[in-house]
Order: C-alpha cells, then sequence, then structure tokens
C-alpha cells in the first residue's frame, strides 16, 4: 500500500511541535534545577542535593528562577494543548491504540525489538506522552498552591493540604527527571530522532522500520 501524497510529505514534527519542545525542554530543565535548590532549603528525604546541581545559588534565587520558568512552562504548555487539539496533533498521534497494542509493543520493548519509525508514535510512546502531560499538569497545579497556598488554597485543599501537596510535587517532578533519562537514552539510541526534532525530516514510510 502506497502512503497518500499529504501523508508522505507530512514532516515528521512540524514547526510549531519543535519550537514548542524546546522551549519545554529549557523551562523545565530551569525549574528541575532551581528545584534542586529548594528542596534542599526543606527536605522531605533523608538526603539533599549538591550545592553545585543547583541553579539560582540561594534559596531567594532559585524561587526566582523556578517560578519565572514556571510561568514559560505553563504558556508552552498551554499553547502546546490547544495547538494539539486544533490541529488534530493529539487525535492523530497520541490517541491510545488499545491494551492489543500496548502489550505486543511493550513486548518487543523488553525483547529490544520494538522499531521506531520517524514521525510514528508506538503504543508505549503514546501511553508515555500522555501519562507526561498528565503528570505536567499536576506538577504546575501543585506548584502554584505551594506558591500561594492563601491565595490558591482551595487548589491546596484539593491535593489534600500543603504537606500532601508538597509530596505530590515532588514525586510528580521525579517522575519528569526518569522521563526525561529515559527520552535522553532512547535519543541515544536513536540519534535520527534528534535530528527529526530540529529540522524538518518529512514522515517515515509504513514499511520503513
Amino acid at each position: 500500500m502506497t502512503s497518500s501524497p499529504n501523508h508522505a510529505t507530512r514532516p515528521a514534527h512540524p514547526l510549531p511541535i519543535r519550537v514548542m519542545h524546546w522551549i519545554g525542554v529549557y523551562a523545565m530543565a530551569c525549574m528541575i534545577l532551581s528545584g534542586l535548590v529548594i528542596y534542599n532549603a526543606s527536605p522531605i528525604l533523608p538526603f539533599t542535593f549538591p550545592r553545585w546541581a543547583g541553579l539560582g545559588g540561594w534559596l531567594g534565587g532559585a524561587l526566582a528562577w523556578h517560578l519565572s520558568a514556571m510561568w514559560l512552562l505553563f504558556a508552552d504548555g498551554a499553547a502546546y494543548l490547544i495547538y494539539g487539539f486544533c490541529s488534530g496533533h493529539f487525535r492523530r498521534d497520541l490517541r491510545p491504540q488499545g491494551f492489543g497494542a500496548l502489550k505486543r509493543d511493550v513486548g518487543a520493548a523488553v525483547r529490544f525489538r520494538l522499531g521506531h519509525r520517524i514521525g510514528h508514535y508506538n503504543a508505549v510512546q503514546r501511553l508515555l506522552y500522555v501519562g507526561l502531560i498528565l503528570v505536567v499538569i499536576v506538577a504546575v497545579t501543585t506548584g502554584l498552591s505551594l506558591w500561594k497556598p492563601v491565595q490558591f488554597g482551595w487548589l491546596a485543599g484539593f491535593y489534600g493540604g500543603y504537606p500532601v501537596a508538597r509530596v505530590i510535587h515532588f514525586t510528580t517532578m521525579s517522575l519528569i527527571v526518569a522521563f526525561v533519562a529515559l527520552h535522553v537514552t532512547l535519543v541515544a539510541l536513536y540519534p535520527r530522532t534528534l535530528v527529526s526534532m530540529i529540522a524538518n525530516v518529512p514522515t517515515e514510510s509504513e514499511e520503513h522500520s
């Protein structure tokens, strides 16, 4: 079966997706690194992070970085959600494919036989990306409740109170870090995916594996 002309010429990642991706990478990196300094000021686990690993130098500086990056991430995320729904990106690329497809692709992944075609999202990727979107939303909303616990008291209450919201916020940021580590590992295994997120690379055909 031959691909339709529209499908054959469709870019793997349209320009808006590529731009929002790199803005999100920058914002999330700033939030994670500044978050290390904020965490060290009042750790919830029996360890702290090295001072050199953080961003901001001290608590006030880290908070300034964290909040600035938060608004950038919020704007970028809102633009991504609007674009995703209006362009059909979510329906076309991220809509779950069902348990059967997920089971098949997870089995292929653990056997290191999961193929990857540029511009296509397998069932595992769809689940991870949808999960990441939900986790980021929780991270941002819990962050707002921690930043303004009086003004956003209803939001903190929704999550079970300030202490619980803080634990949830730390957990979601940890999940994001884990996703980033997995994502970077996969990019190292399939470096052409990095090229497709920088340049206007066409979507690969169904026959390509």
